[in-house]
């Protein structure tokens, strides 16, 4: 009996089981992925073997093309192109990034990808006709392994069947045999036809392949910074997966406003990270009693003196891992917030351009200093009175983590329009008296272009004193503001203009 050819496979590059294991993670992980080969595959067959093979492209330490005989003549589109991306003098610039790196090296197959499967959708480097070529060679593909499959099932019933009935399945495994043969001559004729004419024709597409791949070069280096602002200070600590951080950076590469924000949160959030860990905003504390411990900074002089002596040294380190030092206790106001933070953002027409940016930047600062103290943290967006609010919680269900997904909704909402205080701060209030955010404070995020009614102005404060909520009101003055409404409803207020000395102090460390 004999043994039945395996079939071509779609690929031409060279890959082993681990590179293809990691492109399947990557696809399961990806949406973006996903969808580029959903989308592709309505264009020409095996689009997912070209999207693995950009990967292996970028990824693969040696780059090594398979001979044509081995592949699947439907499609060999791929092949020119394939080609052109190699012979890219970028090329090798963008792989010094992306080598054996699983998520950058995904992150630019799908940008690549993307780019590439629009210039075939606008029938610049391939037309119509020639998509259906394709379809049809693959088409014949398939009924020529159906015949292959009828021939081999013959051929094993042959040794089954009866004298006359083996005679009649010889005959069939013969004429199936003599089919297939003329129909694989034919397809190898049709084949080789279409490739001969695709690749005549490829010479003029050189320039716009090679222009996409470098594009992808410039997104890559332009989102790297800004995908580590974003996804490891905002997207759930240092841990971040290859899947996600392909959608991070696709993203960023396709929005500017996006990587402008991360650029100015990444500084924004040095800055504060800073400020929270200097000792002297412990200054007001004063000593009021003596209690035991094991806090070395706080012990009495006494208890130091006797590390000097070789018998009360032993005494002094067994009686700091009791915790039964003498130290002195700290009394004094504290003046860092500790509770929920419930965020009003103000997305009216007045916060676009640097403002919209400034705000965002506070806002997401204010976020990742929540997920660092374990805080929840709501934002409330508003605009006009006849908008809706936008109200996130940014955390996860699983943890006090942020989920992505609402932070970019958060960074990407902005409808314009009037501006009303009243709305969002009514909602603030009542996020407040909820169990899960009782306790917790309002940050107001505006440039103050607005007024409140006196009777609202009343009862807002009544119920500031009965909830025992501070509002800290953040002045956006990159450009006209007012502050003679907020400073009406809020504790304090802080100016974004001068993020050093006391004003930064007031935003990122005592609220």
């Amino acid at each position: 009996m004999s043994s039945r050819p395996a079939a071509p496979e779609p690929l031409w590059i060279e890959t082993d089981s681990y590179d293809r294991a990691a492109f399947r993670d990557l696809c399961a992980a990806s949406p973006s992925m996903r969808e580029l080969i959903a989308s592709g595959a309505n264009l020409l067959p095996h689009f997912e073997g070209f999207v693995l093979d950009l990967f292996a492209a970028l990824f693969k330490l040696n780059v090594i093309l398979r001979d044509p005989a081995a592949v699947r003549p439907s499609a060999g589109f791929f092949r020119v192109i394939l080609e052109e991306v190699l012979k890219t003098p970028v090329l090798q610039a963008l792989r010094e990034t992306t080598t054996l790196d699983e998520a950058r090296a995904g992150l630019a197959a799908v940008l690549l990808g993307e780019r590439l499967l629009e210039l075939i959708k606008s029938e610049r480097i391939i037309t119509r006709a020639e998509m259906l070529d394709y379809w049809n060679v693959e088409r014949q593909l398939g009924e020529i392994a159906q015949r292959q499959e009828e021939a081999s099932s013959a051929e094993e019933l042959m040794e089954k069947a009866s004298a006359a009935g083996k005679r009649q399945l010889e005959a069939l495994h013969k004429r199936l045999r003599r089919e297939t043969e003329a129909a694989t001559r034919r397809l190898s004729q049709t084949a080789a036809e279409i490739q001969r004419r695709i690749e005549d024709g490829a010479a003029p597409h050189a320039a716009r392949v090679s222009q996409q791949v470098l594009q992808v070069q410039r997104d890559l280096a332009e989102t790297h910074e800004e995908s580590t602002a974003w996804g490891r200070q905002l997207g759930g600590g240092d841990r971040s997966e290859p899947g996600r951080q392909i959608e991070l950076g696709k993203r960023l590469a396709t929005n500017p406003k996006l990587r402008r924000l991360g650029q100015m949160i990444g500084r924004m959030r040095e800055q504060a990270l800073g400020l929270r860990r200097k000792m002297f905003e412990r200054a007001n504390d004063e000593a009021f009693e003596v209690r035991a411990g094991a806090d070395p900074s706080r012990l009495l002089p006494r208890e130091l003196l006797s590390l000097h002596h070789p018998v009360l040294r032993r005494d002094f380190f067994r009686r700091l891992l009791e915790g039964q030092l003498l130290e002195y206790e700290l009394r004094g106001v504290d003046t860092k917030g500790r509770g929920p933070m419930v965020v009003c953002l103000d997305v009216s027409s007045s916060m676009a351009g640097d403002k919209e940016i400034w705000s965002k930047a506070v806002t997401l600062t204010l976020l990742d200093i929540a997920r660092r103290q374990r805080r929840r943290f709501r934002s409330i967006s508003f605009s006009s009175p006849d908008t809706p609010l936008h109200v996130l919680d940014l955390e996860r269900r699983d943890g006090l983590e942020p989920d992505l997904k609402q932070v970019f909704a958060l960074a990407e909402y902005f409808p314009g329009g009037g501006t009303d205080f009243q709305r969002p701060l009514e909602a603030a209030v009542e996020c407040l008296r909820r169990s899960r955010y009782r306790r917790g404070d309002i940050v107001f995020i505006t440039d103050g272009e607005c007024r409140v009614e006196p009777d609202w102005l009343a009862q807002f404060r009544a119920d500031k004193k009965k909830l025992g909520f501070s509002v800290f009101a953040v002045l956006v003055d990159v450009g006209p503001n007012s502050t003679a409404t907020v400073k009406e409803f809020s504790d304090r207020v802080a100016s974004i203009s001068r993020l050093t000395g006391d004003s930064a102090r007031d935003i990122f460390v005592r609220f």
